[in-house]
């Protein structure tokens, strides 16, 4: 970490990057939003805004189970429950004839509920009340170094996954006469979903973090003529908005997830005049 000290300290010699939690918050700021932005392309052109938030609602019952079982990080016990969650509605979405809302919207409903009933008992909710609101500020270098693999495994599933996913959301039929099977293809995508979801949600909070899957994405979507053009506006409006929320959530003594949102929502409606001109 003393490196990139070091390089922000000679390339951004600003009040803001004088203080050692900022200079940890901008490292995690530049390795969680590229992520968004990247998942999120496949989140909004499949329609999965819903499910991606019901995501949350399964980390935070997650996180309750984590904090039951005595866990000195809870996290760790969410991603696991995450995990099954994912894969549970995946399945269960594609064998039943139920509407998929209707399969997502039961499971994100009684996620939330065990999660806050768990976390009520013996009268603890407080203490896991920041999982909420989330606190990109409190990141340490340890969790930037989990961060950091997560973030080079994402990538490279990415690379491996791209071509089949593409083809799925565009057309499951054509999908399956090239011998694709969506799906295998869709819970790989979901899992990492979720594990992505689950370790940010401490540092972006519940409330607000399915916002950062959607916004950068649906905003690319509006300025893009293909697939190359929608994954690269995607990831760089999502960086963007990381780096200004940040910047501005410190000078304007606000909530960093919050104020990332906020940016991120401003440029959607940008997008969407300059699609209708």
């Amino acid at each position: 970490m003393s490196v990139w000290y070091q390089i922000i300290n000679t390339l951004l010699p600003f009040e803001w990057t004088a203080h050692q939690f900022m200079k940890n918050a901008l490292l995690g700021v530049l390795l969680i939003t590229p992520l968004f932005g990247l998942l999120g392309t496949m989140v909004v052109s499949n329609r999965m805004a819903f499910f991606s938030d019901s995501l949350g609602h399964g980390a935070y019952t997650g996180i309750a189970l984590g904090a039951l079982a005595g866990l000195v990080q809870p996290t760790w016990g969410a991603v696991i429950f995450s995990i099954l969650f994912a894969a549970s509605i995946t399945v269960i979405k594609n064998k039943s004839k139920e509407s998929p809302d209707t399969i997502i919207g039961v499971f994100s409903s009684i996620a939330i509920a065990l999660g806050l009933v768990l976390m009520s008992l013996g009268g603890g909710f407080g203490k896991y009340q920041s999982y909420l609101i989330g606190d990109l500020l409190s990141i340490s270098p340890g969790e930037i170094g989990i961060l950091l693999i997560v973030f080079f495994l994402v990538l490279l599933l990415w690379t491996v996954i791209f071509n089949s996913l593409l083809m799925v959301s565009i057309n499951p039929s054509l999908a399956a006469s090239r011998g694709v099977k969506s799906m295998p293809v869709e819970l790989i995508f979901t899992i990492t979903v979720a594990v992505v979801v689950t370790i940010s949600i401490q540092w972006v909070g519940l409330l607000i973090i399915n916002s950062l899957l959607v916004l950068p994405a649906a905003s690319a979507r509006n300025i893009s003529r293909n697939a190359r053009q929608y994954t690269f506006w995607s990831v760089l409006l999502s960086l963007f908005s990381g780096i200004s929320g940040l910047i501005a959530s410190y000078y304007l003594n606000t909530a960093t997830g919050a104020t990332i949102v906020l940016i991120s929502g401003l440029i959607f409606f940008i997008s969407l005049a300059a699609r209708r001109k």
